[in-house]
C-alpha cells in the first residue's frame, strides 16, 4: 500500500514538472497567483480514524469534531466561548446545567439543529460503551426547542468538557452506518472515504459561523515517512512529521512548531510488591515504592538534555501532567539535573553501595527496577534509554525493555511505564492521580493514593464553575507541604512535552494555533476557519 501511495505521489510530481516545462518563464508570477487563489487543501495531519467519525463514540474528543458542533469551545488562549450554545446556567448546587441554543443552526441536509438533537446526542453517548465517560449524566430534557437541560448524579465541575468536545449529531440521521455517513452543522461535510487512503471533505454552506477561505479538502493517510515524503515532492500543503525530520529543509515549506501538552513521563509502582489486581496481575515494586528513589531520579534527570538530544530541540521539559495548562501550579516545578542533591538524598534515606558494585542497596533490596515502553514508539526508546543512562551514576540500575501493549498491560503495576497523556480535560489528572482510579485501566497504574490529594481533587469536581475548581486542582499538585508533583509524592517522573512538527507550504497562514493535546485524532484542524493563503 505504502509503495502504491508514493508511486502516486512521484506520478504526481513528474506531472507537475513537465506541466512547469511547458509553461513559459514570464507566466511564473501567474502560477503563483494561481496557487494563492486556490480555494483547496491537501493535509497528511494524522492516521485514519479506526471508528470513523461518530462523536458519540469517541471522534473528535481531543479536537474539533470537524463534521459536528459542539455547544461549547475554546478559543486560542484556552478560555471557554460559545458555539451552538448562546448561553449556560449551573445551579447553585451544580446539579443541574441549562443550555440555551442558537436559532440559526442547520445540519449539512438543511434540517435544523435542537434540543431534541443534543438530548439524543448525549443519551446516545451515554449508552454507547465507547470512550465517552457520561456515567456522571442522570439525565437529559429538552425543555423547548431551544433550551436543553442535564440533571447530573453528582456536581463535577469537569462535564463542562463534554460540552466542549462531544459533536452533535441529528436525531433524524443517526444511525449504526453514521460514523461512515457523517452529517453535521459543523464548518464541513464528508463527501467521499476511500478506507485507508483518505477522506475529501467540502465547506458546509449551511454553517452558520466563519466562512472558510478553503472550500475543499483532502486528508491524506500517510504514515510519518510517506508524509515527509509526499511534502518533499510538493504534493501536500500541510504534512505532521516527527522531530527527526524537523531540521531538513524543503524548498517551498516551512516548519510549524506548536506547542503542547502531548506529555511523556515514568509511571511508578507505588506500592511495596505483593499483591495483584482483579485480573491477577503483580501489583507493587518494592524499589520504586521508596519516595528517596522516585524524588532522587526526578532530582536527577536532566530534563532540557532530553529536549535537546532525544527530541531534537522540539519540545519542553515537562514537571506536570498539565504544564501551562489554567489548573497548572507553577511552584510544581523542580530544580533538576541536580546528580549531588539526588545522591545526598538516597545517601540520607538509607541507600548505600555496600559491595561497590555499582548499585546501591537498602536492606536486601537493591536499586534495580525495570522500565517499560511500547516496542513500536522509537521516541519513547529513546527517552527510556537516556533516562537509564542519566540515572546509573546515582547507583540506580534501570533495566530498559520494549514490549507489546498487551504485554505493558499485565506487567504496568509492578513496573515502571513510559507513558504519555495531556488533554484540555483536567478530568485527566483526577484519572491519573485520584486513589479511587487506582489500577483503574491505564490510570493510576502505580496505585498512588493520598488522601490530602484526593480530598482536593474531590472539591475540584464538586466545584460549581471551573474558577473554584482550578484553585483545588493547583492544590492537588504542591499546597507547599505535600501533593502529586515531584515536590510531594513523586509517583511519576515527567519528562518532556512534545512540540507538534508539520511542514507547511510557505504561504499557509494558519493564524494562532491553540496548545495542542495528546497527539490522538486531527487537533490541528481546530481553528481550520482562521486559515488561507498569505499575500
Amino acid at each position: 500500500m505504502l509503495r502504491k501511495r508514493v508511486s502516486i505521489i512521484i506520478i504526481f510530481v513528474i506531472s507537475m514538472v513537465l506541466l512547469y516545462g511547458c509553461t513559459k518563464p514570464n507566466d511564473d508570477k501567474e502560477l503563483a497567483d494561481k496557487e494563492l487563489k486556490k480555494d483547496e487543501l491537501i493535509l497528511a495531519v494524522g492516521s485514519e480514524p479506526e471508528d470513523g467519525f461518530d462523536p458519540t463514540t469517541g471522534w473528535g474528543r481531543y479536537g474539533s469534531p470537524l463534521f459536528q458542533s459542539t455547544l461549547l469551545a475554546r478559543d486560542e488562549e484556552l478560555k471557554i466561548v460559545y458555539d451552538l450554545a448562546t448561553n449556560y446556567e449551573i445551579s447553585e448546587d451544580g446539579l443541574v446545567w441549562t443550555v440555551y441554543l442558537r436559532k440559526d443552526a442547520r445540519f449539512s441536509d438543511g434540517e435544523p439543529v435542537t434540543s431534541e438533537d443534543v438530548k439524543y446526542t448525549y443519551e446516545m453517548a451515554a449508552n454507547s460503551g465507547s470512550v465517552i465517560d457520561l456515567n456522571i449524566l442522570d439525565k437529559v430534557e429538552a425543555l423547548d426547542e431551544y433550551t436543553v437541560e442535564f440533571t447530573l448524579k453528582n456536581p463535577q465541575s469537569t462535564f463542562i468538557h463534554s460540552l466542549l468536545t462531544l459533536g452533535i449529531v441529528p436525531k433524524h440521521f443517526h444511525s449504526k452506518n453514521y460514523a461512515e455517513n457523517p452529517i453535521g452543522s459543523g464548518p464541513f461535510k464528508l463527501v467521499q472515504w476511500d478506507k485507508g487512503q483518505q477522506i475529501i471533505v467540502e465547506y458546509n454552506n449551511e454553517y452558520y459561523g466563519e466562512e472558510s477561505f478553503f472550500k475543499k479538502i483532502t486528508f491524506l493517510f500517510l504514515s510519518e515517512d510517506a508524509a515527509f515524503a509526499a511534502a518533499k515532492a510538493g504534493s501536500v500543503d500541510l504534512a505532521y512529521v516527527p522531530p527527526t525530520f524537523a531540521k531538513q529543509e524543503i524548498e517551498g515549506m516551512k516548519v510549524v512548531k506548536i506547542n503542547s501538552i502531548d506529555n511523556r513521563g515514568i509511571a511508578f509502582p507505588y506500592v511495596e510488591a505483593g499483591g495483584k489486581n482483579e485480573k491477577g496481575y503483580p501489583v507493587g515494586n518494592d524499589v520504586t515504592s521508596d519516595l528517596a528513589i522516585r524524588k532522587a531520579i526526578n532530582i536527577a534527570i536532566d530534563r532540557q538534555a532530553l529536549v535537546d538530544g532525544v527530541l531534537e530541540g522540539f519540545g519542553s521539559p515537562a514537571y506536570t501532567i498539565c504544564d501551562g495548562m489554567p489548573w497548572w501550579n507553577p511552584n510544581s516545578v523542580i530544580d533538576d539535573a541536580d546528580m549531588e542533591g539526588a545522591k545526598r538524598l538516597l545517601s540520607e534515606s538509607g541507600w548505600k553501595d555496600s559491595d561497590d558494585d555499582g548499585i546501591l542497596e537498602k536492606g536486601d533490596v537493591e536499586a534495580e527496577f525495570t522500565l517499560l515502553y511500547p516496542a513500536s514508539d522509537q521516541t519513547r526508546q529513546y527517552l527510556a534509554i537516556s533516562v537509564a543512562e542519566m540515572i546509573k551514576p546515582l547507583g540506580i540500575n534501570i533495566i530498559v525493555e520494549g514490549a507489546s501493549w498487551d504485554n505493558i498491560e499485565m506487567m504496568m503495576h509492578s513496573n515502571a511505564v513510559l507513558l504519555g497523556w495531556g488533554s484540555h480535560d483536567a478530568m485527566e489528572m483526577y484519572n491519573v492521580y485520584s486513589g479511587k482510579a487506582a489500577g483503574n485501566g491505564w490510570y493510576n497504574t502505580g496505585f498512588y493514593q493520598n488522601a490530602r490529594v484526593d480530598e482536593y481533587l474531590e472539591q475540584a469536581l464538586a466545584a460549581t464553575s471551573e474558577e473554584e475548581a482550578i484553585g483545588y486542582w493547583k492544590k492537588s499538585q504542591w499546597d507547599g507541604e505535600t501533593g502529586m508533583s515531584a515536590h510531594g509524592d513523586a509517583p511519576w517522573a515527567w519528562l518532556v512535552n512534545l512540540d507538534h512538527i508539520y511542514m507547511a507550504k510557505e504561504n499557509l497562514d494558519m493564524g494562532t494555533i491553540k496548545m495542542q493535546p495528546h497527539g490522538h485524532g486531527w487537533p490541528i484542524t481546530d481553528n481550520i476557519l482562521k486559515w488561507h493563503w498569505s499575500d
